[in-house]
């Protein structure tokens, strides 16, 4: 086995049986002992991948001056609840931190929190962060009452899915098992999902790949019942689709491993390569407007930061920069707001969602709240 837990999850599928992918992910990320949270240094470029605050301070202060906005449109309250989920190593909070001394107002009513399991991330956010105001909580739940300002980026890729597969004996679910002494994935025949994803399922072609994320669905919801009950907004961005808005319907295996900045096989090394899959915003929009908040996009990563003023802001700090440092500006502008491989501006996409009194949130237009797009 190539790694500790890979033998520990190999005794257990040996004991109990395969696994589900969920199941798997959930160990491979969190397990106390040898999870790739509790353990590694993920971010950066020691890590196995770089995040969008790490590439720019420009993506955290405009995402900051996006929260400081939507402070203004609730009407200001004092106090209201700043929140970010998975903040990684507090990057972009003390980015938007540091955008938002210029609204009068906002950072006294501030109330910050970080929603973060790790003991070891959050000794790294506490060194980030050390001159700031900060509680950390281990969940969603654990936020005091009162308006809300949520963000999340690159948060919700990592929660674990579950796969079922269109086969020609029905629906299956694709679990985690043994070859011999190696994991590898196999299928458990008779899986019975919820009528909309059934039939869903059930029309795709054979072969074809449904991914569910039930604890993302969970919490999108309970973001939003809290928006809609006192007040607020959040912002989600990663990478992912819209689901069944889209032709393809979100089908896909879009389950991955990261490790040293390249792709890695999932389960070639449990615990100590990342595992993500693509974010399904429709299904998360979805769950949110069926307690009460509105919902406004997917929009593209690029469009929603060159709406905020991503252009405007690298031209302000390229005029007194170095060549040197000009050109990294540049570059970075180009990672975050660009198509194509190397950029990040139309794979990852931002899903709004808003207390029902509100209209839609800065970088975001009327035609993109979902159930009200125009024909």
């Amino acid at each position: 086995m190539t790694t500790p837990l890979a033998a520990r999850l190999a005794r257990d599928i040996a004991a109990t049986g395969p696994m589900t992918v969920a199941d798997y992910m959930e160990r491979c990320l969190f397990d106390p002992v040898d999870g790739y949270y509790t353990t590694a240094e993920p971010f950066g470029a020691k890590g196995d991948f770089v995040t969008a605050p790490e590439i720019s301070q420009m993506f955290g202060e405009l995402i900051g001056l996006w929260a400081a906005d939507t402070w203004t449109r609730l009407g200001s309250p004092t106090p209201f609840v700043l929140a970010e989920l998975g903040p990684g190593r507090g990057t972009m909070m003390a980015d938007m931190l540091r955008a938002t001394r210029i609204v009068p107002g906002f950072l006294a009513a501030a109330r910050i929190h970080l929603v973060e399991a790790s003991e070891r991330l959050r000794e790294v956010q506490r060194a980030t962060l050390s001159s700031e105001r900060i509680a950390w909580k281990v969940s969603l739940t654990e936020l005091p009452a009162g308006p809300l300002v949520l963000v999340a980026n690159e948060f919700f890729d990592a929660l674990p899915i579950r796969q079922f597969a269109r086969t020609p004996e029905g629906i299956a679910e694709r679990m985690i098992g043994l070859d011999g002494e190696r994991l590898a994935f196999g299928l458990r025949p008779g899986a019975r999902l919820d009528e909309v994803a059934q039939a869903r399922l059930a029309a795709a072609s054979a072969g074809a790949i449904l991914e569910l994320c039930p604890s993302g669905l969970t919490m999108a919801a309970e973001i939003a019942a809290r928006i809609a009950r006192d007040g607020g907004a959040a912002l989600i961005v990663d990478y992912g689709h819209a689901g069944a808005r889209e032709p393809a319907g979100g089908f896909g295996d879009t389950l991955q491993g990261l490790r040293a900045h390249a792709y890695d096989d999932p389960l070639a090394h449990p615990g100590t390569a990342d595992l993500t899959a693509h974010v399904d915003f429709g299904a998360l929009g979805d769950a949110a407007r069926a307690v009460g908040a509105r919902a406004f996009g997917p929009v593209a990563q690029g469009l929603l930061l060159e709406r905020l003023g991503l252009s405007t802001r690298a031209a302000r700090l390229k005029r007194d920069a170095s060549p040197e440092t000009a050109a990294t500006i540049e570059a970075a502008h180009a990672r975050l707001a660009g198509p194509g491989p190397d950029g990040m501006g139309e794979l990852f996409k931002a899903l709004a969602l808003v207390h029902p009194a509100l209209d839609a949130p800065a970088g975001f237009a009327p035609d993109e709240e979902m159930g009200k797009v125009a024909a």
